[in-house]
């Protein structure tokens, strides 16, 4: 976003806090994420603090299917996808501390006791635990997130779960004493609420958010701003019987519509001047927010036309917030490359020859919708659970030239499956799928725990230096040596195996700092094949996209040759932002028009693996020849979801 004057600077920290009612995914991640932004867009420094009441220390040991994605921080912290929202909204870098858990709590209490801190108290809920959520909060809220030394004006505060919860009891409480603590003047408390439509009557229905403010306001916290969240937009006399029952101002109840996509939000609020309400309440002078960069990105999201089909293969398809920063950095990619995405989630398990005789018409899609995809992302996870899958999608990537991008388990099963086709070590494997493998291509990672789970991975933003300066990779990072991006891996390629697959065309063209762990990896006969051990799409933002993501989509969508000769009409800059609009490709690397069927392999790739010098270990084992998929592989045509078409709220 454009730089804007700061707001003049104020005497004390203000807090926004949201919370929500009736039933939890309403949005108040979203809600929070554009409140601050419009904050931002004022002029002030803004920083965002998650609250989850579940006990566990962070989101590290929770299933995707449980919670969604779990989001890596620059300091390795394991936390909830609402700060990835916050990160990718506010252009900000947070830490673990910004996500507060009743695990936490309860610890920092329980170390107070054992070391005498409350001199032979009895330790209660109130005011010890309590005490210590609010201290918390104000030692978060002044660290600095925006790359300056200044510390932040405005804390946004969300409440995870449902006001009710009886896990989520004492943070209620200790947001009701934080408001008299710090002032009037400097708290602010949006309460997010659910306004349905019964299919039968197709009335507005206010009974439910009339019940969530009575029930907040019981526990003491006063909504000074009512967000509505509606499927269409709410009426006028919907607004009086919600400000006559709830005791808001009619002003003050802004709606939230559904849209097609997460960033017409803010403007929506903005457009409702939800920012002149919280400044006022605030006691801050009224400012304009600017945010023209931000309407121009959410307009050209959705005026492009010309699409590019991506196969998302993995275990977790079935919560598309299990991998909602891949989608994100992949929408990222596809502004800036003038590309409407439309996704195809494969579940990996129903790619694997067992499927065909227990479930052939799963399987029958699932093989459908990779070979029509232009791009095939094979993104993280961990257990055993779907990898055959994930092999054979890789292995069709590389023998049909498929743009292929393999991230941090993707770039592991990259390397099973060159292993096992090309070196043909048929049992080739990872040590966490079979720890009897006689060919450990990835193992276990010497410095990680074998007994903990939490918090024992290699974890946060690690320095990778490229070795290979003309790679593709490079020309992506434009000639950057280092870089620095997130990781979360028990697991890594086995050093020992590293001359054998380079030996058969195999490049890995970064390396860490130490020169021993393997970090990216191309296959140079393929127009795009790159696999990373680490998580772009964690430091990917809208308007400066990852420069994977950005090349894989130009790869996808045919225009990857122009970009990396400079083409003005190609090239994206840093900030992901064109020269000038592309015109749509006949021809091109990765460019398949529709109904034209599999990618055939290229000579060069197809007869790669038998010039390839012999690999020293183990030197008993001849090259495999390179096939393709069966011709019996069905082909079906399936309604597709497309990515920019989901609802904005979960």
């Amino acid at each position: 976003m454009a730089l804007m004057a700061h707001h003049p600077r104020m005497a004390e920290m203000k807090y926004v806090v949201v919370t929500g009612g009736v039933v939890s995914g309403l949005g108040k991640g979203v809600t929070a994420s554009s409140i601050g932004l419009l904050l931002k867009s004022c002029g002030l420094r803004v920083t965002s603090i998650k609250i989850d009441p579940y006990l566990n220390m962070d989101a590290g040991t929770m299933s995707p299917f449980e919670h969604g994605e779990v989001f890596v921080l620059d300091d390795g912290g394991e936390v909830d996808l609402d700060l990835g929202n916050y990160e990718r909204f506010l252009d900000v870098t947070l830490t673990r501390e910004n996500n507060i858990t009743s695990g936490k709590i309860y610890q920092a209490v329980l170390e107070n006791e054992r070391r005498g801190d409350y001199l032979g108290k009895t330790v209660q809920i109130v005011p010890h635990l309590t005490d210590v959520i609010q201290d918390r909060i104000q030692s978060v809220a002044k660290v600095p997130v925006d790359g300056t030394p200044n510390p932040p004006d405005v804390c946004v505060i969300e409440l995870g779960g449902v006001v009710g919860d009886i896990e989520s009891m004492p943070f209620i409480e200790a947001l009701r004493q934080l408001q008299f603590y710090v002032g009037a003047e400097n708290f602010c408390h949006i309460h997010v609420s659910l306004v349905p439509v019964l299919g039968v009557v197709g009335e507005q229905k206010t009974k439910p958010a009339q019940q969530s403010v009575r029930e907040v306001r019981a526990f003491g916290l006063v909504p000074h701003l009512l967000v509505c969240r509606s499927a269409q937009k709410l009426e006028d006399y919907t607004k009086e019987k919600l400000s006559q029952f709830c005791d808001v101002l009619t002003s003050d109840i802004l709606n939230i519509y559904d849209v097609s996509n997460i960033w017409h939000v803010p403007l929506i609020l903005r457009d409702q001047e939800a920012h002149y309400a919280v400044l006022s309440r605030l006691n801050l002078s009224p400012a304009e927010p600017c945010v023209e960069e931000w309407s121009a990105m959410a307009r050209s999201c959705e005026n492009v036309t010309v699409p590019v089909r991506i196969a998302v293969v993995g275990k977790y398809t079935g919560l598309a917030d299990s991998y909602l920063s891949v989608l994100k950095g992949l929408q990222h990619a596809c502004i800036a490359c003038s590309r409407r995405l439309l996704v195809d989630w494969v579940a990996s398990s129903s790619l694997e020859d067992a499927k065909l005789h227990d479930m052939a018409e799963e399987y029958e899609s699932a093989w459908s919708m990779l070979k029509d995809a232009d791009g095939i992302l094979i993104p993280g996870g961990f257990g055993a659970r779907g990898v055959q899958g994930m092999i054979l999608a890789a292995k069709y990537a590389r023998e049909n030239n498929v743009p292929f991008l393999g991230l941090c388990l993707g770039m592991q099963v990259a390397v099973i499956e060159f292993s096992r086709s090309v070196l043909n070590l048929e049992n080739a494997n990872s040590t966490e799928f079979d720890p009897a493998t006689p060919y450990p291509c990835v193992v276990f990672m010497p410095e990680v725990s074998d007994t903990h789970k939490g918090g024992t991975m290699r974890l946060g933003s690690r320095a990778t230096l490229i070795q290979t300066p003309h790679c593709i990779t490079a020309k992506l990072y434009q000639k950057e040596t280092h870089i620095y991006e997130r990781h979360r891996h028990r697991y890594e390629v086995n050093p020992q195996m590293v001359e054998a697959l380079e030996g058969a065309g195999l490049c890995f063209v970064a390396r860490d700092e130490t020169g021993r762990r393997m970090e990216i990896m191309e296959l140079p006969s393929h127009p795009f094949y790159v696999g990373v051990q680490f998580h772009p799409e964690f430091k990917s933002r809208p308007g400066k996209p990852s420069p994977l993501f950005i090349g894989f989509i130009q790869a996808a969508s045919g225009q990857m040759n122009g970009y990396i000769k400079g083409d003005p009409g190609t090239a994206v800059t840093r900030r992901g932002y064109r020269s000038k609009p592309p015109k749509r490709p006949e021809t091109g690397v990765g460019y398949k028009p529709r109904g034209t069927g599999p990618r055939r392999p290229t000579p060069s790739s197809a007869g790669a693996t038998a010039s390839v010098p012999k690999p020293s270990v183990p030197a008993a084992y001849e090259y495999a020849s390179v096939g393709r998929r069966p011709s019996w592989l069905p082909r079906a045509s399936l309604l597709r979801l497309q990515a920019v078409e989901r609802p904005a709220f979960r």
